[in-house]
């Protein structure tokens, strides 16, 4: 006998699996694609289709530091091109017309690493504990998306993919109990950069009502396009027949040529103002406020957003052997980091968001596993809010503290981002202690 959980969405049928206090239906095809197009609606099926695979990742190269700090494989996940698939955790024990909000998670990797269904990023804990749904989006990255060339190759092609991927959510997602009127768009560093800008196209509002913005490099999302342009003569080498793990090499070299132009270059690849579905660069707070009124916010970041990064600099690494003035130094050079590329950005946003009629709030997060170098650094907040135990296991980013440490503040925070999920309000400020403050701005 088939007991395989069963969905009649509007796209076509299909079956998933029990997973534990969860039920799972992965690797959908939201949308298709050839190389350097515009993404289309994925045609329906009639058959039932057993979406039981986990979604391929975007071609890529390895990035060993943060698999090191992530406790990550590379090559965790299979590679391809026609990657725009998504997959969805709901909790096991939905009665039939019961409606729950939808969280549609966005995935970060400085837009050239990481996909929707790595293991760190498992929101089997989200969904059980809060009784959410979440869909997990994986879209194209580096090179496949993310960088126009002068001889017509489009930019933003990952960030159209999301947009199908949020009208599939529309369309389809009631037939697994969500509710398409109470739709978050959440996702952190990249995937919050995205979320934010998704937030400036003309179809945002009718797509999702909240965003949860988390430790978004707005701060360095400006004055790029000398860059851009400089990047995308580089990129004129690779076409539509050159092999894909060809084109991950030269996106590396690409991605040199974005050096010379300072902090920018901290994340070459990303949104370009000025094409689609983009207004120009000196049009971006007007198309945010257009939809400010439409759409409430969560935007934040961690306390030491920076020190994940500086290991990685081998003149703050001789800075830090310094006696007693190098951890000091240390701390100002994060703090001054961390400020510029997140915190100010952060704070403006929401400024902005309110003064246009919308509602919004601040948050900053402050955890890090007891004394754990890294701190609160960026993507800290990802163990406290996806994975389990064996997920995170060997993470250099949790030195230092037990799961259940880890556990107890993931809990709290996955609760706080569940109520603002279905929209209960957050009240005027809020605090996990020695964790997490926010407040309405």
């Amino acid at each position: 006998m088939n007991t395989s959980p069963a969905f009649d969405p509007l796209c076509g049928p299909i079956t998933g699996w029990r997973d534990g206090d969860v039920v799972r239906a992965t690797g959908i095809p939201y949308a298709t694609a050839g190389r350097f197009q515009a993404p289309v609606s994925a045609p329906d099926w009639t058959g039932v289709r057993a979406a039981t695979f986990l979604s391929p990742a975007c071609p890529q190269g390895p990035v060993p530091f943060l698999d090191d700090i992530l406790g990550t494989r590379y090559g965790e996940l299979p590679g391809s091109e026609d990657c725009q698939r998504l997959s969805i955790t709901l909790p096991a024990d939905l009665d039939k017309d019961e409606r729950v909000p939808v969280m549609v998670w966005l995935h970060g990797g400085s837009y050239t690493s990481g996909s929707g269904d790595l293991a760190i990023f498992d929101p089997k804990a989200l969904v059980a504990e809060t009784r959410v749904i979440v869909v997990s989006v994986t879209y194209r990255l580096g090179l496949f998306g993310y960088l126009a060339t002068g001889t017509g190759r489009p930019a933003n092609l990952g960030l159209l993919d999301q947009l199908e991927a949020f009208r599939w959510v529309q369309r389809n997602i009631g037939a697994f109990g969500g509710d398409p009127g109470r739709v978050t768009a959440f996702g952190q560093s990249a995937g919050g950069d995205a979320v934010a800008h998704l937030m400036a196209t003309a179809d945002a509002p009718s797509l999702f009502q909240r965003a949860i913005i988390q430790s978004a490099p707005l701060g360095i999302s400006r004055g790029r396009q000398k860059m851009n342009t400089a990047m995308g003569i580089a990129a004129e080498a690779v076409t539509d027949d050159t092999p894909a793990l060809d084109v991950v090499a030269i996106e590396e070299k690409v991605a040199h040529v974005a050096r010379r132009f300072g902090l920018t270059a901290a994340m070459p690849f990303g949104t370009q103002y000025g094409h689609s579905p983009l207004p120009a660069e000196s049009g971006i707070e007007d198309a945010w406020n257009t939809a400010a009124p439409e759409i409430e916010v969560l935007i934040g970041h961690t306390s030491e957003e920076a020190r994940l990064f500086l290991p990685g600099n081998p003149h703050l690494s001789r800075v830090a052997r310094v006696p007693v003035l190098g951890s000091a130094i240390l701390k100002i050079i994060s703090w001054a980091v961390t400020e510029t590329v997140y915190g100010r950005s952060a704070r403006r946003f929401a400024r902005r968001h309110s003064q246009a009629g919308g509602k919004a709030y601040s948050y900053v997060l402050s955890w890090g596993a007891p004394g754990n170098f890294y701190g609160a650094a960026h993507t800290v907040d990802l163990p406290l809010l996806f994975g389990d135990q064996r997920t995170w296991e060997g993470a250099g980013l949790l030195t230092g503290a037990t799961w259940e440490e880890i556990n107890a503040q993931g809990r709290a925070l996955r609760a706080v981002w569940a109520r603002f999920a279905y929209g209960d309000g957050l009240g005027s400020r809020g605090e996990i202690p020695g964790a997490l403050r926010y407040r309405a701005v």
